[in-house]
């Protein structure tokens, strides 16, 4: 496994890495930038960036960019998750994984399993939710194998795909 630099950014680092993230999911993504709902990714970047308590993790193998990995809690009383169980758990606070990706070059050598990790242990929500493309079975199964479950799905945006909504850290059922 190449050896990485882990480094952790918030909001007051978004202009210096905004461009990196966009960059990163550029080439992650290069097949479908086609697609206008990959087209918006800076709107994403934008939104989650500006939320008090972004948490970003960026991989870097020397000076390129490997990777990243982002989110922010959940507001209280806005966790959408909850809507798929019945009845929910009342866990004190829910972080929302909204990013987690790895350039082409540097897929399958353990580097999203990294940063999913360093970005989560330092996090104290109880709770971590995220959600996965159906249409990508073997990503949805490399999470279950890190602790998520799937509780439904989700299609978040007329025009995204249709998402398997997944939570690690849910009371044993």
């Amino acid at each position: 496994m190449p050896d990485y630099t882990l480094t952790r950014y918030g909001r007051h680092d978004l202009p210096a890495i905004r461009q990196t993230l966009i960059d990163v999911h550029a080439d992650a993504y290069g097949d479908q930038m086609h697609d206008p709902f990959h087209q918006r990714f800076p709107w994403f970047v934008d939104t989650w960036g500006n939320l008090a308590d972004f948490d970003c993790i960026i991989a870097y193998d020397g000076a390129e960019p490997a990777g990243f990995a982002y989110g922010a809690p959940a507001k209280p009383g806005r966790e959408w998750w909850r809507e798929h169980l019945s009845p929910a758990p009342n866990p004190d606070t829910t972080f929302a994984l909204s990013e987690l990706m790895a350039r082409s070059k540097w897929r399958k050598t353990g580097l999203a399993k990294n940063l999913h990790d360093h970005l989560l242990d330092a996090r104290p929500e109880r709770l971590t939710v995220l959600l996965v493309d159906t249409a990508h079975p073997r990503v949805q199964n490399l999470y279950e194998s890190w602790g998520y479950r799937k509780v439904g799905n989700r299609q978040p945006f007329a025009d995204s795909p249709l998402c398997a909504v997944m939570l690690r850290g849910l009371p044993e059922a």
